[in-house]
């Protein structure tokens, strides 16, 4: 049977929900598919925001010849087959020749470097046009060679608005109708995830249904429904991925703007996603360095007070060590002195190279080297620069 998330794809643009910032009037991916001027892609963008549909779409305005891979299972041998198979066609006159042979790999991120090497043949001489899909960044899983020959494209986890018209075409689908507590609540909860509401929504009504697909009259799924489905919380949160490093910036940005409440906000749901309390806490040690410095000096004590904690204790307790650690924190003066102090000499380091140490403030452990004037004339606060000649008068901290 057809999942409800499947059978409810849009199969045309003007029916297409989300990602106007692509789409809309003038939007460039529109501008693409209206002048079906095609090439390579990557759409980059979170779980459910439509990145399957709309390359479905994209074949189907062109009338392109579509075959979909998921990364995780196919091999070189599979494009290799789509490739062959598509040269056959044309050689007997069975496909046009200027019809475009699109490979939708889903998941681009879970091949390794020598299966997108594979591809980059295809691509180059126009045998594939490829639309990758991502959730992952592809600075980082896509090889350089791949992402110079695709244009790659930002989708944008779908606003409630969205995700509450999508929920609301589902319902009608199912015979059932949410009260707008319930609706309100499946579209904040899915966050910005369609295939996640409409599978939550399609399991609540099953249970309404009991099978029974027949009934005349709506069912209505309340909020108390909803939650008695979904049992337990859920968090999208892959602590190896794009969400774990937006997460992890949001909380320090916040404790660096003094931003209690939001750092306490985004600790929250690090700790409620599971995350690593040493991966936090470590984080907040070299905060206390890099933002607080010497504005506040016990900064440094407290953070890492916190990460003993952490690594003493563990979860569940360390929450509130954290937590008293990120208020103390946020509300710390700030200054950036001392770190930026160092990087400006760290540049002046990587510039010079290694410049040559005054003799008077050299270590002179042989009789030789006080003969040959090392150490000579040092006093503790000699009001001259102890710095290379080069670069003694440079001023790094203030």
């Amino acid at each position: 049977m057809q999942p409800l998330a499947d059978s409810l794809r849009p199969n045309t643009l003007e029916s297409y929900i989300g990602q106007t910032h692509l789409l809309g009037s003038g939007a460039p991916l529109r501008r693409v598919i209206e002048t079906k001027n095609l090439h390579s892609m990557i759409f980059w963008g979170p779980p459910g925001c439509g990145k399957t549909t709309l390359a479905k779409i994209i074949a189907s305005s062109i009338q392109a010849d579509f075959h979909y891979l998921s990364a995780v299972s196919a091999k070189k041998e599979d494009i290799k087959k789509i490739v062959e198979a598509s040269q056959g066609y044309r050689n007997t006159g069975k496909l046009d020749h200027s019809k475009k042979v699109i490979l939708f790999l889903d998941e681009i991120h879970r091949f390794n470097k020598s299966q997108q090497d594979f591809l980059l043949p295809y691509v180059e001489n126009g045998e594939l046009t490829l639309i990758g899909a991502t959730t992952e960044n592809p600075s980082f899983e896509v090889i350089g060679p791949l992402q110079s020959r695709c244009q790659i494209y930002v989708l944008k986890a779908l606003s409630e608005e969205n995700l509450k018209t999508i929920i609301t075409q589902a319902s009608k689908r199912l015979k059932a109708k949410l009260n707008k507590e319930a609706l309100d609540f499946l579209a904040t909860y899915s966050s910005g995830d369609a295939r996640k509401a409409i599978n939550v929504l399609e399991t609540t009504a099953s249970y309404h249904l009991g099978g029974d697909k027949s009934l005349t009259s709506k069912v209505v799924i309340s909020l108390a429904d909803l939650q008695n489905t979904l049992q337990s919380p859920y968090l999208r949160y892959d602590q190896a991925g794009e969400e774990h490093y937006d997460t992890i910036s949001a909380f320090i940005k916040s404790m660096r703007a003094s931003q209690t409440d939001s750092a306490l906000y985004y600790l929250a749901r690090m700790v409620a996603a599971g995350e690593d309390p040493l991966f936090i806490a470590r984080r907040m040690v070299i905060f206390a360095s890099e933002d607080i410095g010497n504005a506040v000096p016990t900064a440094l004590v407290v953070a890492n007070a916190v990460f003993r904690a952490c690594e003493t204790i563990g979860y569940p307790e360390c929450q509130l060590n954290l937590a008293q650690g990120v208020v103390y924190l946020s509300q710390c003066k700030k200054s950036r002195a001392s770190n930026d102090a160092f990087f400006a000499a760290l540049e002046d380091v990587k510039k010079y190279g290694n410049l040559e140490i005054p003799l008077k403030v050299r270590n002179a452990p042989t009789k030789l080297m006080k003969n040959l004037g090392y150490g000579k004339d040092y006093e503790m606060r000699d009001s001259e620069s102890f710095l290379p000649d080069k670069i003694k008068n440079k001023h790094y901290y203030s």
